[in-house]
């Protein structure tokens, strides 16, 4: 008996197969595929967060720190504390007790600022960037490793997809 081109081989299992398993006998009105993505992007959000917070204990940096020169980063390397603070939505005061930590660390440099001499920007140095560059390097290299096993067509379609559902959570107002 010749087999259907058609048909394909079974998908390989994993463990979120196995859990969408045990639960659809106790809830038979479980839609296997939407506890089957929804638990396999919480697993995956879980791992790259176990890889990034290793990877700020491998780069001897906490997360708040992070968080900071992350911010700071994504503003070109300059801002204010204000901008700071609204980016982080942290109190002045933590703002404050932050950018001390860093500057001692050697990560930013603060000087009075050209358009106000009351206030001061912050820069990030050589080495905040290189801490905050090698840290989000871990992250990444997993990404782009666990990403590696799509098709570029596959990963543009996920995010697609992914982008579809997040609008709509989006447009209903959700965090």
């Amino acid at each position: 008996m010749a087999e259907d081109p058609q048909e394909q081989p079974p998908a390989p299992r994993d463990a979120t197969d196995a859990h969408v398993d045990r639960w659809l006998p106790v809830l038979p009105e479980l839609d296997p595929d939407i506890e089957g993505a929804v638990t396999r992007m919480s697993w995956l959000t879980k791992h790259l967060g176990r890889v990034r917070e290793q990877g700020l204990v491998d780069y001897d940096l906490h997360r708040h720190e992070f968080d900071t020169l992350h911010a700071l980063a994504g503003r070109g390397g300059r801002a204010a504390p204000s901008d700071l603070r609204a980016d982080l939505k942290l109190a002045p005061a933590s703002v404050t007790g932050r950018l001390e930590a860093l500057e001692r660390r050697g990560f930013i440099s603060r000087t009075p600022s050209t358009e106000d001499r009351r206030k001061v920007d912050i820069a990030l140095t050589e080495a905040g960037r290189s801490a905050w560059h090698e840290a989000l390097d871990v992250v990444g290299r997993e990404e782009t490793r666990l990403l590696g096993a799509l098709t570029a067509e596959e990963r543009r379609a996920l995010s697609d997809l992914l982008r579809k559902v997040t609008l709509l959570q989006e447009a209903t107002g959700g965090a």
